[in-house]
């Protein structure tokens, strides 16, 4: 067996179809054995492709753009999609299944203030007609600070990935009531990336073709037979609320079965990144993304 490493940049159920890749055994099939790691807070796991301590990552397509942006050639090209559509919910302190999104104007929310997260709730804020000023929007912190605090009463409503607003319901702390990605519709939110030269390898592609196989395979089972086998990766979460969780992104279609970061998802994204006015000009498809290796 030829060791893979695959580093995420955050850990989650959202990124389903990557632990899926090393929960199932695809990887072995191929001949591979993976490794896993978690960058540290704060560090890109795009460092751990540059120094060589990891052959691919969980990245975004966005992280090229400040390269492409300054006319530099990005150290890293993203060649697959993991989501194709945001995966923060918003959830309340009550049910409400006629939430509609101008219910935010001047509640206090508790808005996950890192970079991408915060630049897509802002984007679906316009997509639903809703200033993003009108909003108490409150930085609490990373998200296990910005959960304590809303245990302890701040905010009316809190902006989370799975599977801590479901953990949260479950919990009986509050009611999703929304979906981030259902308001932006798709785009190119998360990643696989590499370098352009391991990419042309035999490992890339056997390693593609493992995650083709697991991407759908995480489509078409059953969420509670998807929460049994990647339960070993998330100890802390119940395994009801696992399945819910990837129910809930199967349902939205977060996991699209194309492998390709198409052109069009690419392209709104660009869009959410110039509506935060992280970016002016254009950003060119082809300097960032790459097509999947020939399997």
């Amino acid at each position: 067996m030829q060791p893979i490493h695959i580093q995420f940049t955050r850990f989650s159920a959202f990124y389903s179809p990557l632990i899926a890749t090393i929960a199932t055994g695809f990887l072995q099939d191929e001949g591979l054995a993976p490794e896993h790691s978690i960058a540290a807070p704060g560090v890109s796991a795009i460092d751990a492709l540059v120094d060589g301590s990891a052959h691919v990552v969980q990245s975004a397509p966005s992280q090229a753009f400040r390269f492409v942006a300054a006319g530099e050639t990005p150290p890293a090209v993203h060649f697959a999609q993991i989501n194709e559509l945001d995966g923060f919910f918003l959830l309340g302190r009550a049910a409400d299944p006629e939430f509609t999104w101008d219910k935010l104007a001047g509640a206090r929310v508790l808005v996950d203030h890192g970079g991408q997260p915060l630049h897509m709730f802002k984007y679906a804020c316009l997509k639903r007609d809703l200033a993003f000023d009108a909003i108490v929007a409150v930085d609490a912190g990373p998200p296990d600070a910005m959960i304590a605090a809303f245990l302890a009463g701040e905010g009316d409503y809190i902006h989370l990935q799975g599977p801590a607003p479901q953990q949260l319901a479950h919990d009986g702390a509050g009611h999703i009531v929304a979906s981030v990605g259902a308001a932006i519709g798709p785009c190119a939110f998360s990643s696989l990336a590499a370098t352009r030269e391991w990419l042309t390898t035999d490992m890339a592609a056997a390693f593609t073709r493992a995650y083709r196989r697991a991407r759908q395979w995480l489509i078409e089972t059953p969420a509670a037979e998807v929460a049994a086998l990647e339960r070993p990766f998330f100890p802390d979460v119940d395994e009801a609320v696992l399945a819910t969780t990837v129910a809930d992104y199967q349902r939205l279609g977060n996991w699209s079965p194309h492998l390709e970061i198409t052109p069009a998802a690419f392209a709104v994204t660009v869009d959410v990144f110039r509506h935060a006015g992280v970016i002016t000009a254009d950003i060119a498809y082809d300097k960032a993304i790459v097509p999947p290796p020939a399997a």
